[in-house]
This record gives C-alpha cells, structure tokens and sequence, in this order.
C-alpha cells in the first residue's frame, strides 16, 4: 500500500496547488505537466516555475514566472538552475532532487538575510512518463504571520532558523 503524503505545505497558496496537484494523479501517483490546469492556478502563476532535469542531472527553468525575479534578482527563463548562485539557488537544488527522489510535494521556508522564502517542489512526468519536471512556487513573504501554523508532528525537518518540509 502507497503511503500518504502528509506535506500540505507552509503557506495558503502552497495548500492549494498541493490539492490540485493530488486532484490530477494518475493510477500510479504521478502528475503529468499535460494534466495541470494553468486557470486552476491563476492567483499563483507569477511565483511558478517549471524546471526540466535531463538524463545527466542538469536542470533547466522552462517556466518562470515574473515575481522570481523578485527572488534571483533576474529573468530566469531558459537558465540552467546551476547558473543561479546563492542560498536561493541552493535552496532550488534541494527541492528538485527531493521531490523527483520521492515522487512526493516538498517545500519550506528559509530566512536569509531577513527574507522569508517560502518553496514548494512539485514533480511532474513528462511526455515519456519519467519523472523530469518540477512544478515550483517561490514566494517572498512580508511576514512570518502569512505561514500556516504547523501541525503537531509538523513533517518538517527542524532547524532553528530555516524550515524544509518533507
């Protein structure tokens, strides 16, 4: 028996995206890109990104929305995720690797600087029905009122300042 995913994510808009994502699963638990309805969306399209990884581990953005420009600090579209340096890019790798590993959502936060980056990882099959695509959502937070409370047992990794959810 497949065990349940627990991940609902940390903000609202993660919780949303997770319910549509688990809403196109096929019989085997996995989500095509194909099957992701962009207008089920629409209020997170700017923060969305969509990351292709080939048969060597390389990464691509596909997809990018406007506000990660917000977050690399410039248009990222068509760059390999190995060309984004920094703590956000690092936090990019992380996730990817997870959620393809796990065929499973996973996200957080991280603090840096004062800034509250709030990630989602979702995976995705593509054409060929392999794992090898990646829905993200990267947002930057006014506040750390605009997380959801976590649940008792949380499922998060514990960290004294950044918090990874698995």
């Amino acid at each position: 028996m497949r065990q349940q995913n627990v991940f609902s994510g940390v903000t609202d808009a993660h919780e949303v995206l997770i319910g549509h994502w688990q809403s196109r699963r096929d019989g085997e638990g996995r989500v095509s890109r194909d099957s992701i309805d962009p207008g089920a969306l629409r209020s997170a399209l700017a923060c969305i990104s969509i990351v292709e990884v080939d048969e060597s581990g390389e990464s691509r953005f596909r997809i990018a929305g406007s506000r990660l420009r917000e977050i690399f600090g410039m248009e990222v579209r068509g760059m390999r995720v190995a060309e984004i340096a920094g703590a956000h890019g690092e936090c990019y790798v992380l996730g990817l690797s997870a959620a393809l590993e796990r065929g499973e959502p996973v996200g957080g936060v991280i603090e840096i600087g004062g800034r509250i980056h709030a990630w989602l990882r979702l995976p995705l099959a593509g054409e060929d029905g392999q794992l090898n695509q990646v829905l993200c959502h990267d947002e930057l937070l006014p506040s750390r009122r605009m997380l959801r409370p976590l649940p008792q047992d949380g499922g998060l990794i514990g960290h004294p300042r950044p918090r990874y959810a698995a």
